[in-house]
Order: structure tokens, then sequence, then C-alpha cells
């Protein structure tokens, strides 16, 4: 199995920036994905953004230009940057890993959750 800590959350000023961390730990072979989701009080969980082995990210409209996600591989660790925050950005953010894991049975795959820490902008 594989766990992820998130640290980083709290709260700040519409205007203000926070950074988000996520730790994954065990019995790991590779993390090929690792993302950040959300979920606001009533609504759906949506990617934030994510970040493939080589590099390349992806980000939800909403949050393009103001957020930035980076890893650091050797310590199997993704962070958010956020920055420009809006009131509509509060939600309980939550890590995601897809990683291959060692097994008994061998390398499989499976994704990841962490348990989410609560990010609240005020206006």
């Amino acid at each position: 199995q594989v766990q992820l800590v998130e640290s980083g959350g709290g709260l700040v000023q519409a205007g203000g920036s926070l950074r988000l961390s996520c730790a994954a730990s065990g019995r790991i072979f590779a993390i090929n994905v690792m993302g950040w989701y959300r979920q606001a009080p009533g609504k759906q969980r949506e990617l934030v953004a994510r970040i493939i082995s080589d590099g390349s990210t992806n980000y939800a409209d909403s949050v393009k230009g103001r957020f930035s996600i980076s890893r650091d591989n050797g310590k199997n660790t993704v962070y958010l940057q956020m920055n420009s925050l809006e009131p509509e950005d509060t939600a309980v953010y939550y890590c995601n890993a897809d990683a291959t894991i060692l097994t008994p049975q061998g390398r499989k795959g499976f994704s990841f959750w962490g348990q989410g820490t609560q990010v609240t902008v005020s206006s």
C-alpha cells in the first residue's frame, strides 16, 4: 500500500497564497502520476492539477496562471503552489497518486488518495 500525507492547507484572505505538499510512502516501485483534486461543499470532486512522471502537467481552466504543480521524484512528493487565491477556491484538497507498487504477486498499479486538507479563502 501507499500512504499519502498532505500538509499546507489553512485559512487565507483573497489574493493570498498557500503551498500544499503531499508525500507518498510505502512499497512504491514507481509513481506515474501525482495530482491534486478538490471538493467544495455540495459539489463533485474535480481535478485541479496533475503532473506526469516526465514532468508534463495539466491544469483546470479555473486555476491556470494562478496555481503551479511540481514534484520531487526523489522524495515522492508533489507540491501545489496556489497564488491569487479566490473564495471560489475554498474546498478540501485531496492528493492523488497513480502508483505501481510491489506485492507478493508482483508489480501492480493502483490509485491512492490522501485524507484531504482544508483550504479556506475569505473575501
